[in-house]
């Protein structure tokens, strides 16, 4: 881009990170940039990310089903805290039918390798799997869920006068609709609306 003069309309700030250097080991990619599942609640990627506004700091963290871009259970706080990766995750493992044990895919951040994390997905069957480190190609389900909410609902958009509480409460309201509602282009219905049509939700 520099070399044709070209710059994007959007200039990102400094990325958050959750990598805080290497806990312990690490599980294997055993996605391997695969991220096509061919029945729900078989993939499901991670990650957080960071909303600054005027009023302060929001975080979110996702659980994203790779069979249809589902938000499968999300957290929002205002730390990257290993409550919000924790409750989240909790939330996540009660919505499989039995029998159902997803990979859950991440980068290397910490809140993925704490001691709870692992016990929650060790207690509900789950197999850890994670990208390289500084790898976001590795965890692209996820980044790339990141990247339309957030040129839906956040850039190009003031927030100023918004108070954290009032932030939290639409972003939540967003996530919902995205789940619910938003048209996925290849079903021309919801995510939500084709799995019901399918049987998958009661």
């Amino acid at each position: 881009m520099t070399s044709h003069g070209m710059v994007p309309v959007l200039k990102s700030a400094k990325r958050y990170s959750s990598y805080k250097g290497e806990i312990g080991g690490a599980p294997a990619n055993l996605v391997n940039r695969d991220f096509h599942a061919t029945a729900p609640n078989r993939l499901w990627g991670t990650d957080i990310t960071e909303f600054s506004i005027p009023a302060g700091k929001v975080y979110l963290s996702p659980v994203i089903d790779c069979h249809d871009g589902m938000p499968v259970a999300w957290t929002i706080g205002t730390s990257p805290n290993a409550a919000l990766a924790n409750g989240m995750l909790r939330d996540a493992c009660a919505t499989p039918r039995p029998g159902e044990t997803p990979i859950i895919h991440s980068d290397r951040g910490c809140h993925y390798r704490w001691p709870e994390w692992i016990r929650i997905c060790t207690e509900h069957g789950l197999t850890r799997s994670m990208s390289a480190k500084g790898c976001s190609p590795d965890n692209a389900a996820a980044e790339g869920f990141f990247g339309r909410l957030k040129q839906e609902f956040f850039h190009k958009r003031s927030f100023r006068g918004v108070t954290i509480d009032e932030f939290t409460a639409m972003l939540d309201e967003y996530m919902v609709w995205y789940r619910d509602k938003r048209i996925k282009t290849e079903y021309g219905m919801s995510i939500m609306d084709k799995r019901i049509q399918l049987g998958l939700v009661v």
